[in-house]
């Protein structure tokens, strides 16, 4: 394990490359690990971050460039408060444009095919009591590009400060993250509003639209994160499960019914696919990206994604599974 420690302030711009905003904080200290290394209270620093795993692949997409060695995202800046871009030690050692990390050839697009939605929103919540962190990547269905990230640490409504503490320190100490957890994390109702407004300023929610995605749909590795967790989480906070909530695409089910193989989860399905996997299990941010990963492998392999699981509008707890074939 390599530490450096670190203290200066600089300015920075929001997670999306084409808005700009400023902010400055004060930096601390930084943790690296051996397989692993993510922002902590400041800006780790190590020579050689390196994925947790790795799997051969014999496909273009999502490879990235023999001389690019992976890095971390920055976690200050996913949350729109990173204050060392002007700082080449900085980053030299962390990623701040996600999509680099995706990559997509021409060659990848020969095999897909037309798709019933403009947009996927890759969505891969981390939390059992509360809900803690909150990432979603949108992915363009015509090019299979990254469009954008939203990240957000979710601070717990009933938790006790002590519980807190534990809490995190159990879930996101061993990756090094814990501290930049409590420097950004912020209520759900308030994650909410800034995911509204995040899908408003894409022109993929609104409003007039009664509450419903426009052109797009979210894709989990499984149903719990919206048939299960979000409903609770939104009874917790004391607020309205929104209506884009209402329906979903279980990445498992597709997965099942389009290679005819069954996989119960992203590391399985990344391992039969040949996809690498990169960053820390568990860590949503990562995770989603790994996810990710996985969709744009079977769009390029002309996996068609269509709407598995829609909740009941007289009674939001009936959820109809539209999929014969699917993984219970």
């Amino acid at each position: 394990m390599a530490t450096a420690l670190s203290a200066f302030r600089v300015s920075i711009s929001r997670i999306s490359p084409f808005r700009a905003r400023q902010f400055s904080y004060p930096a601390t200290s930084g943790l690296a690990h051996t397989k692993r290394i993510l922002c902590s209270s400041s800006h780790s620093l190590s020579s050689s971050p390196s994925p947790s795993d790795t799997y051969s692949s014999s496909s273009s997409l999502m490879e990235t460039n023999e001389n690019t060695r992976w890095r971390p995202m920055c976690l200050y800046y996913t949350h729109g408060k990173c204050t060392k871009m002007d700082d080449p030690a900085h980053l030299e050692v962390f990623n701040h444009d996600c999509s680099k990390e995706l990559p997509v050839t021409a060659a990848d697009l020969e095999g897909k095919k037309p798709q019933e939605f403009d947009f996927f929103l890759v969505l891969d919540l981390e939390g059992k009591v509360e809900i803690l962190e909150f990432p979603v990547l949108i992915v363009d269905a015509r090019t299979l590009q990254v469009v954008d990230l939203f990240h957000r640490f979710v601070r717990p409504t009933k938790m006790s400060e002590q519980a807190i503490n534990k809490y995190i320190e159990g879930k996101y100490g061993e990756v090094g993250v814990d501290r930049v957890w409590h420097d950004t994390a912020i209520p759900f109702k308030q994650v909410v509003e800034e995911f509204e407004g995040w899908l408003a300023e894409h022109g993929l929610w609104g409003k007039e639209t009664d509450g419903a995605l426009n052109d797009a749909a979210f894709v989990t590795c499984g149903n719990w994160d919206i048939k299960t967790k979000i409903p609770e989480q939104c009874v917790v906070a004391n607020t309205n499960l929104p209506q884009y909530f209402m329906e979903w695409i279980n990445l498992k089910d597709v997965y099942l019914n389009f290679y005819g193989r069954e996989a119960r989860g992203m590391v399985s399905m990344m391992r039969q696919c040949g996809i690498r996997l990169m960053g820390s299990h568990h860590l949503g941010i990562d995770d989603t990206k790994n996810i990710t990963r996985v969709v744009q492998r079977m769009l390029a392999d002309g996996a068609v994604f269509k709407i598995t699981a829609r909740r009941s509008k007289s009674n939001m707890r009936n959820v109809e599974f539209l999929f014969k074939n699917r993984i219970k």
